[in-house]
């Protein structure tokens, strides 16, 4: 089907299911919760199909609320200016920074000389630095600027005719360690993945729990860490060993990529230290808090702190410009921001119609609590985030499992965090995330390759996520809130 007419028939379709939700009114709701329930249908359909851009969706909102009177413009966009928005956007401008001037490569590319260069060490120093960057760069920003190093690896290998082993194995390996592990690594910390921003941003307008940068980092790391260890090992141990021993051609060409790169530049070593000093903000936030009364810190404050300085700190080289200039913003993803905003604004009108307790309530009839519904949970989210965007399901969901957890008297932010995280494990189809396609473009894998990995790593992932939850959630969530 063109792509056109397939747009045309998803428009449609949202259309259809708006009048029908509104005028047919299946459930039998009052008008006001009958127009907020037709506008989030449209939304969902229309991000589903993806018949307009997510963020054109996103701005629904702000034309519909107002417009079928259901709330003014003032309380509308409200949302869309939320602390949890800036967090990210300062995360995007430091990203930004770091990757302007070079600095993620040369961290990759010493994190895989550290690791050795056999087979498998290489595979476990990509999983390593793209599972580390991914947790302060978006992991697609990640899985770009690894897959040319990658690409660069597999071709000596390649060339190496005296190189023992199944060199087809390692390339299959590489090109899926770096999409898997750019998308395991992002939930070690709140600007590492856009669910994580969205979870985060609603229990906080909700008022149900407010996640400090550290605390999710405190919580989320471990596990992050966990998987991207089972990672390795599924890959190179179960499904795609290669036996291959260090190599000498591979050393000496990262060897020769960095001494390309020479010393830390003076923008590279300045980032840096922006960089290090807002990290170290967001960890020690609380101490300074209570040291002083002067001014209070915040993730938000801290992010846009770090962020103002990369545009005044001159950056050293011969122009002396700044580190970032604003036309360097020209590549920051502004569409995710007014995707935070709307989906915000629909969970809280969908809240404040009661259909989200309405439907807690419902599903809480027929289900059951305990260790089997984190698990229905959190295996659902994964594979719906195969098909739907991550970041639209966690903010689709996030309202609904609170209220199913409410309804069954549990805590509602173990099941949501449960939920959160295998929105971002998605790994079977090329369209689960944007790393799988960029990695799956390469032509290195068919897709029986990504199917087989992304099942059992899915599967695999559930079973951990909600291992995590129920056993290590309650204790670690207490540390936490002390």
């Amino acid at each position: 089907m063109e792509k056109s007419k397939a747009k045309l028939i998803s428009l449609a379709t949202g259309a259809i299911l708006f009048a029908f939700m509104l005028w047919g009114n299946p459930f039998g709701l009052e008008l006001q919760a009958a127009k907020v329930l037709a506008i989030g249908t449209l939304m969902v359909t229309w991000w589903v199909t993806q018949a307009l851009p997510m963020p054109v969706v996103a701005l629904l909102p702000l034309l519909f609320f107002p417009l079928m009177g259901i709330a003014d413009m003032e309380e509308v966009a409200a949302p869309y200016a939320s602390s949890i928005i800036f967090l990210f956007m300062g995360g995007f401008m430091i990203a930004l920074a770091i990757e302007k001037w070079g600095l993620h490569k040369r961290g990759a590319l010493s994190i895989i000389q550290l690791t050795g260069t056999s087979g498998n060490k290489i595979v476990l120093g990509f999983i390593l630095a793209s599972g580390l960057l991914s947790m302060w760069l978006s992991n697609t920003a990640t899985t770009m600027m690894m897959y040319p190093i990658a690409l660069s690896v597999i071709k000596v290998m390649e060339d190496n005719a005296s190189q023992k082993g199944n060199i087809s194995n390692l390339g299959i390996c590489l090109m899926l360690a770096i999409a898997y592990a750019s998308n395991l690594g992002g939930i070690a910390t709140i600007i590492g993945t856009p669910p994580n921003v969205a979870y985060v941003g609603y229990l906080e307008r909700s008022g149900t729990y407010t996640f400090q940068f550290a605390d999710w980092m405190k919580l989320c790391m471990p596990l992050s860490l966990l998987l991207m260890w089972v990672l390795y090992l599924v890959l190179t141990r179960v499904l795609y060993p290669n036996r291959m021993p260090a190599d000498g051609a591979a050393r000496e060409m990262i060897h020769t990529e960095l001494k390309a790169m020479g010393k830390l530049s003076a923008p590279e070593k300045r980032v840096l230290i922006i960089f290090v000093f807002t990290a170290l903000l967001w960890i020690t936030k609380d101490i300074i808090n209570a040291a002083q009364a002067v001014f209070k810190l915040n993730d938000s404050i801290i992010a846009l702190l770090g962020a103002i300085l990369m545009f005044i700190t001159p950056s050293g080289d011969a122009d002396n410009k700044p580190v970032l200039v604003w036309k360097d913003t020209r590549n920051m993803a502004w569409g995710i921001l007014i995707l935070f905003g709307g989906g915000i604004t629909l969970a809280a009108q969908l809240e404040q119609a009661g259909l989200i307790q309405s439907l807690g309530e419902w599903i809480a009839r027929y289900a059951q609590g305990g260790i089997v519904l984190l698990f229905v949970v959190t295996i659902v989210s994964i594979f719906i985030s195969e098909v739907m965007s991550n970041v639209a399901q966690v903010i689709v969901f996030a309202p609904v499992i609170t209220g199913m957890a409410v309804a069954l008297n549990i805590d509602p932010v173990q099941l949501g965090v449960a939920m959160t995280l295998g929105a971002s494990c998605a790994g079977m189809l090329p369209m689960g995330t944007p790393p799988n396609a960029i990695v799956f473009a390469s032509g290195r894998l068919k897709l029986k390759h990504m199917l087989t990995a992304g099942f059992i790593m899915n599967i695999v992932s559930a079973v951990l996520i909600t291992l995590f939850c129920w056993y290590l959630y309650p204790a670690m969530i207490e540390v936490v809130r002390r």
